[in-house]
C-alpha cells in the first residue's frame, strides 16, 4: 500500500551536550515537510533542536496556495527561527529549492550561525515568469513541477498543479532575496545536484554573485535530481549537514566577520528585512 504524504510540521528538542544547537528547515514550492522529513529526523537524531513548519498555502490545495502571499512563507519560517533562538545558543537555517531562498532571507535578517542549502532556487528561467502577474488573470495553473527524483518509487507529495499566482509571488520573493544576499555573513554549505530539471545553474550563479560577505562551500551530488533529500544522495546530505553544523559551532568554519564568534547570538546584530505584503 502506498503511504500517504505526511504534510505535518516537524519539531524536536535539543538532546546534545554543550551549547544548544537548533536548525530551522524549509520545504520547497508546492511541496511540504514530507519531502524533508528524513532530513529533519536525521538532524534530530544528531541531538539538534529542529523546527520545520508547513508553509502557508502548502499541504492543502494548489487553489489555497494561489491565494497566499510570499510574505506569509517568510513569516512562518521567521517565527520558527525566533522560537529556537529563545531556546538555543546558536541557530542554523536550511532549505530545499524555494526553501533555500527563504533560509537565505532569514540569514540576511537574523544572526544565524550557518546556512545549509539543497538545490537552492533564486531564479525562474521560464520566459513567462516576468508576465506571471498578468498571466495569473487568465491562466490559473500549469502542470506540476514535482517529483524530479532519480530514485525509483519516491514521491515528494507535492501539488499536481502549479498555481500561476503563487509562481508570481515566488518570483517577487526571489528578486527581493537576491537584493539581500550581501547581508549574509554566516557560512553557507550548498548541496547541488549535477542534474536538476527544476532549478538551473542560473540560481547558483545568482547565489555566488550575491554572497559577497559569506564563505560558500559546494558539494556536488552526482546521483540525484532536484529533490535530493529523497534521492540516492540523501545520506550524504544528512551526514554532511551535521558535520557542517558541528564544524561551525567548534570554530573550524568561520563566518565572514572573524572579529566575532560566528555562533554567539549576542555578537550579531539583527537586521530587519523588507517583505512585500
Amino acid at each position: 500500500m502506498t503511504q500517504l504524504p505526511d504534510h505535518s510540521p516537524f519539531s524536536s528538542t535539543f538532546r546534545g551536550h554543550g551549547p544548544g544547537i537548533g536548525v530551522v528547515l524549509s520545504h520547497g514550492f508546492t511541496g511540504s515537510p514530507h519531502g524533508l522529513r528524513a532530513w529533519a529526523q536525521s538532524l534530530a537524531d544528531a541531538g539538534f533542536a529542529v523546527r520545520m513548519p508547513l508553509l502557508p498555502g502548502h499541504g492543502t490545495s494548489w487553489q489555497e496556495l494561489a491565494r497566499t502571499r510570499w510574505a506569509r512563507w517568510h513569516e512562518a519560517l521567521d517565527d520558527a527561527y525566533r522560537e529556537l533562538d529563545e531556546q538555543c545558543d546558536s541557530v542554523f537555517v536550511a532549505g530545499l529549492s524555494m526553501g533555500g531562498a527563504l533560509a537565505l532571507r532569514i540569514a540576511a535578517t537574523r544572526p544565524v550561525a550557518g546556512v545549509v542549502l539543497v538545490n537552492p532556487a533564486l531564479v525562474i528561467d521560464d520566459p513567462r515568469a516576468p508576465l506571471a502577474g498578468i498571466l495569473k488573470l487568465v491562466l490559473k495553473s500549469t502542470p506540476a513541477i514535482a517529483n524530479d527524483i532519480l530514485k525509483p518509487g519516491m514521491d515528494e507529495g507535492a501539488y499536481a498543479r502549479t498555481p500561476v499566482a503563487a509562481a508570481h509571488e515566488m518570483n517577487k520573493m526571489f528578486k527581493d532575496t537576491i537584493r539581500l544576499l550581501p547581508r549574509v555573513t554566516a557560512p553557507v554549505r550548498v548541496f547541488r545536484s549535477t542534474v536538476d530539471h527544476v532549478v538551473s545553474d542560473s540560481s547558483m550563479a545568482a547565489l555566488r554573485r550575491g554572497l559577497t560577505n559569506a564563505p560558500l562551500e559546494l558539494t556536488s551530488l552526482k546521483n540525484s535530481y532536484h529533490v535530493a533529500t529523497l534521492d540516492n544522495d540523501a545520506d550524504e546530505i544528512f551526514r554532511g549537514s551535521s558535520e557542517f553544523i558541528r564544524s561551525v559551532v567548534s570554530g573550524t568554519v568561520q563566518a565572514a566577520d572573524t572579529q566575532a564568534p560566528p555562533v554567539h547570538k549576542a555578537a550579531a546584530t539583527s537586521q530587519k528585512g523588507t517583505a512585500d505584503a
